[in-house]
């Protein structure tokens, strides 16, 4: 049972990384310039490799056929 439940969240995970690449890490960053207050907020994307969709994608599939096959 919790193999199934680990090779189905590994291939949603693996279809979300080919889908979108990649995540998005907020930054925010405070200056002081005597009375003035500046604030940034920016954001980086960290880009995730296609392949590692691709081996999410495997595992997931290999999880469910070998915890399938156990019956």
């Amino acid at each position: 049972m919790l193999a199934r439940i680990i090779g189905v969240a590994a291939l949603v995970a693996g279809v979300v990384i080919l889908v979108y690449g990649g995540f998005s890490v907020p930054k925010n960053r405070d200056a002081k310039l005597g009375p003035i207050e500046v604030r940034v907020q920016q954001s980086d994307k960290v880009a995730v490799p296609t392949w590692a969709g691709v081996a999410c994608i495997a595992a997931g599939g290999l999880l469910l056929i070998v915890s399938g096959r156990r019956k």
